[in-house]
């Protein structure tokens, strides 16, 4: 059976991308832990990201990384957050986070019901952000 992930990357549940490319997708996490948070995604469907092939995992590393730079140009957080927990979901996923303190970090506390018009306006604005930077899998 699929992935909730793999659904979302062949179009069956509705996402908000920001970055497409051969081997991974990104896109607005729909339970945030802060404003801005975004996944990103290999299209393998893997469940530990130490079984993905050591290019793979460093691409995903440089997505995030320049969807990192973008979230902090548009929302000036303290740091950018990056961690892979795997235990939402048996599919790699490297969060992407806006962070103020350490508590953006817990998912005890992620925002259940985020504003679908915030949530349209971040995804346009980081996905043009990515193609402002260069990077061609931006979904502008």
């Amino acid at each position: 059976m699929p992935t909730i992930f793999t659904r979302i990357i062949d179009g069956e549940i509705g996402a908000r991308f920001v970055y497409k490319d051969s081997a991974c997708v990104a896109f607005l996490d729909v339970r945030p832990l802060a404003r801005g948070h975004c996944l990103v995604v290999p299209r393998s469907e893997v469940d530990q990201w130490t079984d993905l092939p050591a290019g793979e995992a460093a691409h995903l590393t440089e997505v995030a990384h320049a969807i990192g730079n973008v979230q902090m140009r548009l929302l000036n957080p303290t740091r950018i957050g990056l961690m892979i927990a795997g235990f939402e979901v048996p599919h790699v996923h490297v969060h992407v986070v806006p962070l103020d303190s350490m508590a953006n970090l817990d998912f005890a506390l992620a925002d259940t019901s985020p504003d679908p018009e915030d949530l349209d306006e971040l995804q346009t604005r980081i996905a043009e952000g990515l193609a402002a930077a260069g990077h061609e899998g931006a979904t502008t």
